[in-house]
């Protein structure tokens, strides 16, 4: 049996990691990879460039042939072949010698440089260099980029465009990625109701199913959304089905640490609750529990305290499962006004950051929605503080760089 006490954010989240394991692993089309998580290193398969090409639209020559060269005194050479880009010239390049090339086309066999259009005269296969060059000069050499064998991606890594690219030129077309996990999200209410105009009595519009779906997605994982009644036997029912076939369960309400809420109870008796009231505001009420091995993380009912639930102890979660790992994201910035707070609990105040300033937001409780509409940060405040000062430096957690 579990017993409720409050923990501090950072114990919560130590016991949350010990929990979790990574997804499987699937192999998907290069393609399809963007913003996916790379399971292992990737070895490249091939040199890049694959072969020494030119660097730019000109001529390849012998660099020596142009080392007295001057616009003045321009040095001539014979133009003894033309290749455009994926041609490939067969002649030799010798001592007074050229060939006509385009960018990207391979590199003649002798010549070690290539001048630009910009300094020659061409007068049918009479060259005239008016510029000297040096080994290498507008040359990619082969393997410059890449050597065939070399770690082109390290495991762990969120692939963006310019990964896909070097894979790609690794010779890859397909990559083995962790799976996205299927996270469960289960709303709980026989109050809850869809959006409508016409909520009769007691009625409460269930905000939750879109606020989870969306912040699950944030993760870049998969949810399935479901509703329940306050009903024990459903809710166990609904407990066990979703867990057959998800990596995590997600619930929102029936948490209240004040009594025994059917959801907290009902995790109880199918697993193990690892702890239940966490010391933060908003969103004390979290539990957290495991299931037949898989996480379920049980929040609040009220919105606003489920989104900063979300944000600090489930978000970090679910993009470790896909062995995702991010760098605190906490910054400093000047605090506007006096905040308090209380001493063994952390506080994550909604507030509005504009430069180098922050300001909290008036507007405080649980279900005011519209307060994180109107903030775009949180001023995270430590336990072991009792408040910040006017002018003061302190901790701001901005929204947009929680997104992955």
């Amino acid at each position: 049996m579990f017993l409720s006490k409050l923990l501090p954010v950072k114990q919560a989240l130590k016991i949350i990691e010990d929990t979790l394991k990574p997804t499987d692993t699937e192999k998907i089309s290069l393609e399809d990879a963007y913003h996916r998580v790379i399971a292992g290193d990737v070895r490249s398969l091939l040199d890049s460039p694959p072969f020494s090409r030119s660097a730019m639209d000109g001529y390849a020559l012998k660099a020596e042939d142009t080392f007295s060269s001057s616009a003045n005194s321009p040095v001539e050479l014979t133009v003894i072949d033309r290749i455009g880009a994926g041609s490939m010239s067969h002649a030799i390049v010798e001592e007074g010698k050229a060939v006509k090339i385009a960018t990207g086309a391979p590199l003649p066999q002798g010549a070690d440089a290539v001048v630009m259009d910009e300094y020659v005269q061409e007068q049918g296969d009479e060259l005239q260099v008016e510029s000297p060059l040096t080994p290498g000069e507008n040359v990619s050499f082969q393997g410059e980029d890449v050597k065939k064998g070399d770690i082109i991606i390290k495991g762990g890594k969120l692939l963006e465009p310019q990964d896909l690219a070097i894979i790609a030129s690794g010779g890859y077309s397909e990559v083995t990625i962790h799976r996205k996990p299927r996270i469960a999200v289960l709303n709980t209410g026989s109050e809850l109701v869809m959006p409508s105009p016409d909520i009769k009595g007691a009625e409460v519009v269930n905000s939750n199913h879109y606020t989870l779906k969306v912040l699950v997605e944030s993760c870049l994982a998969v949810p399935t959304l479901n509703h329940v009644e306050d009903d024990a036997l459903k809710v166990k029912d609904e407990f066990e089905r979703l867990l057959k076939t998800h990596d995590a369960l997600i619930t929102t309400g029936g948490t209240a640490i004040s009594k025994g809420d059917v959801v907290v109870e009902v995790a109880d008796q199918l697993g193990e609750v690892l702890f239940h009231g966490v010391a933060m505001r908003p969103g004390k009420p979290f539990a957290f529990a495991e299931v037949n091995g898989k996480p379920v993380f049980m929040l609040s009912g009220y919105p606003v305290a489920a989104m900063v639930q979300y944000d600090v102890l489930v978000r970090k979660s679910i993009e470790k499962m896909q062995n995702i790992y991010k760098p605190s994201l906490l910054v400093k910035k000047t605090a506007a006004r006096k905040i308090p707070s209380t001493l063994g609990r952390t506080d994550y105040v909604r507030a509005k950051a504009d430069g180098d300033k922050v300001t909290p937001l008036n507007i405080k409780g649980s279900t005011i929605i519209r307060s994180m509409v109107d903030s775009n940060c949180y001023i995270v405040i430590e336990e072991n503080l009792e408040g910040v000062a006017e002018g003061e430096k302190c901790d701001v957690l901005l929204y947009d760089s929680l997104r992955v």
